[in-house]
């Protein structure tokens, strides 16, 4: 029930007014003053995290080839999409069965996951065995995952752990530690059931079988390193493969190229030309002790002195020019 002055109130009120002790704008500020609610777990207190998928395009591209060899099968990895959620609400969107990898970034603190729905991990414990890989989801639904099975999936962690480590190395180094294989999501605790996780779904085709992968980051993981992502430069570093800039570098160190050591040159007229006959002497413009010009494929890169090397004519660099001109 709202308060009602009385008329002493309304006339010590205003009496305080006239003799300056309330200044009436400074009061209604006070009042117009309003408590708001606001989640510190949500996804619009925490934000987004900007090009985070980057790295993920280019894990893509490492593990496309390292699972495709591991199996020995054809492999297509392809992103669903992002989200954010509390890790509580996360673990209740995970199917059952599931095989989950618990693993850890250093030097970033906390610990992330990566989960395995059961269609993936039969399909890959069938390509490891030497199975056909077409038909290996078991008909007794929801049946847990042996021991043996989880080993198996576990090789294919480690393989995911060293693809992740190049996808983040432009960004920021981090050692990839593998921690335990979990089946029940209960035991999983990452992080606090209120805290926010940042995922990422991808479908994984195994030639005719298509199984789901998620990654679960924590958004206190990511936090450190949310400038960098941030960066334009950081992204353009992450378009890069270090691998092909690598092949690349090494494959030009190995190409042939056509080097030509000129002797000199002399310039007649055509009519001199057709007259030439065996015996003539062309005289040269170049000196007999100067320097001569080296080309590479057409290209004029040094200055060398003439002479013999075990017999044969060879020429020694004596100046690096630049483009066309001396260094």
């Amino acid at each position: 029930m709202e308060k009602i002055l009385t008329k002493q109130e309304i006339e010590a009120l205003l009496a305080a007014v006239f003799e300056g002790k309330i200044e009436p704008d400074k009061e209604l500020a006070k009042a117009e003053g309003m408590v708001l609610s606001y989640d510190l777990f949500s996804s619009e207190a925490k934000g987004n995290i900007p090009n985070l998928d980057i790295i993920y395009d280019s894990f893509i591209r490492y593990q496309r080839g390292t699972l495709s060899n591991r199996l020995g099968r054809i492999v297509e990895i392809k992103k669903m999409g992002a989200g954010a959620y509390k890790f509580d609400d996360f673990l209740h969107t995970l199917p059952s069965p599931v095989a989950m990898a618990i693993y850890k970034a250093d030097p970033l603190k906390g610990a992330a996951l990566v989960a395995f729905d059961s269609t993936l991990v039969f399909t890959i414990v069938d390509c490891i065995l030497g199975g056909t890989g077409s038909s290996v989801v078991p008909t007794a639904g929801n049946r847990m995952f042996t021991s043996i099975e989880l080993r198996l999936v576990q090789k294919i962690v480690m393989d995911i752990l060293a693809d992740l480590e190049k996808a983040w190395a432009p960004l920021y180094p981090t050692k990839m530690g593998f921690m335990r294989m979990e089946m029940n999501p209960r035991l999983v605790n990452i992080v606090p059931p209120e805290y926010q996780v940042v995922t990422m779904e991808m479908e994984i085709q195994i030639e005719e079988i298509v199984g789901k992968m998620v990654f679960a980051v924590p958004f206190m993981t990511i936090d450190p390193v949310r400038e960098k992502l941030k960066s334009g430069s950081q992204v353009d570093m992450m378009a890069i493969d270090p691998q092909w800039s690598y092949r690349l570098s090494t494959e030009l160190l190995e190409a042939p190229l056509d080097l030509s050591v000129e002797v000199g040159g002399a310039t007649i007229s055509l009519d001199e030309l057709l007259n030439l006959a065996p015996g003539d002497t062309i005289m040269l413009d170049t000196p007999c002790h100067s320097d001569l010009e080296v080309k590479v494929g057409g290209v004029s890169k040094f200055m060398a002195t003439p002479g013999l090397r075990h017999g044969n004519k060879a020429a020694q660099i004596t100046t690096i020019l630049g483009k066309g001109r001396e260094q």
